[in-house]
């Protein structure tokens, strides 16, 4: 069996993230939706809603997020689509927070690690296709934050976040940050979160990772930490465990003088464990073919 094939530039623009996707030779049809994070209040590393307008247009897609699990300015729908506005997200495109309205929508896990269902914004079930459009960063909890992050907690509601964040034993926001999960636990939570969007959409779906604003922090904190580490670049795939592993492996082949600092957060919360697990349920390949564009 070939190895997927990841797509890297070392150029990052609005426009070779569109550049990116149509290297990867599979056109989204239907109703297609674009994964984003909004962006914390606060935050400045997030990617402005500007940056991902060439490949959203393109797609005619509509701009998809869910409600956190935690407090801030995003974890309930008044608030959220109050930051939506404010960032820009909703100026410039159709824009559907997915679980606005309950009741969450219930995806099977089967085989799961330690998850049987995973709670997603019900109107997940009204696309077609997705692309997931992730900046890749630091994260404070899970190590790192790509495209699996994006599938698992991006897509699960306030319950399904608390669900995940406590290896299936709550769905309460009042309670989940006392009863968080051993971390190994947590990282095999968000692979199987991550299966059942995969399996939802039946591998109509692309992924573009940018690695940009390096911090060891992520877009969900108010206030992060400066970026440590020059950018990377901008890679695509169809698969979300392989493309997730090059970003990885390309910050540790990296002689950036931020690297150490930037990997210490990564291996300190097990991030890489979120791939081992995923890559075992047959979410995706840790090898892969790394091809260089211009």
């Amino acid at each position: 069996m070939s190895k997927p094939t990841v797509y890297f530039t070392k150029t990052i623009t609005p426009e070779k993230v569109l550049e990116l996707y149509q290297a990867l030779g599979k056109p989204l049809t239907g109703r297609i939706c674009a994964k984003v994070h909004s962006g914390e209040e606060g935050n400045q590393n997030y990617l402005h809603p500007e940056f991902w307008a060439p490949v959203i247009r393109h797609l005619g897609a509509t701009v998809v997020e869910c409600n956190t699990a935690y407090d801030g300015e995003r974890n309930a729908t008044d608030k959220h689509l109050k930051l939506l506005a404010g960032h820009g997200w909703t100026e410039l495109f159709d824009v559907d927070l997915m679980d606005a309205q309950g009741p969450d929508l219930r995806l099977p896990v089967p085989g799961g690690k330690v998850l049987t269902e995973n709670l997603v914004g019900k109107n997940i079930q009204n696309y077609d296709a997705m692309v997931v459009l992730s900046h890749f960063k630091g994260h404070p909890m899970g190590g790192y934050g790509g495209a699996l992050k994006q599938l698992s907690i991006g897509c699960a509601s306030t319950a399904g976040k608390c669900n995940i964040h406590s290896a299936g034993a709550t769905l309460d926001q009042t309670v989940v940050w006392d009863r968080h999960a051993e971390q190994d636990a947590f990282c095999e939570a968000m692979a199987d979160a991550a299966k059942s969007v995969v399996d939802l959409f039946h591998g109509e779906i692309v992924y573009l990772n940018i690695m940009c604003n390096l911090s060891v922090d992520c877009d969900c904190c108010a206030v992060a930490e400066d970026p440590c580490m020059a950018d990377i670049g901008i890679l695509a795939a169809l698969d979300p465990v392989a493309i997730d592993q090059a970003c990885l492996d390309l910050v540790y082949a990296s002689q950036d003088p931020g690297r150490d600092h930037f990997i210490e957060r990564v291996e300190s919360r097990h991030g890489v464990h979120t791939i081992e697990a995923a890559a075992a349920l047959g979410v995706g390949s840790r090898e892969y073919e790394l091809v260089e564009l211009a």
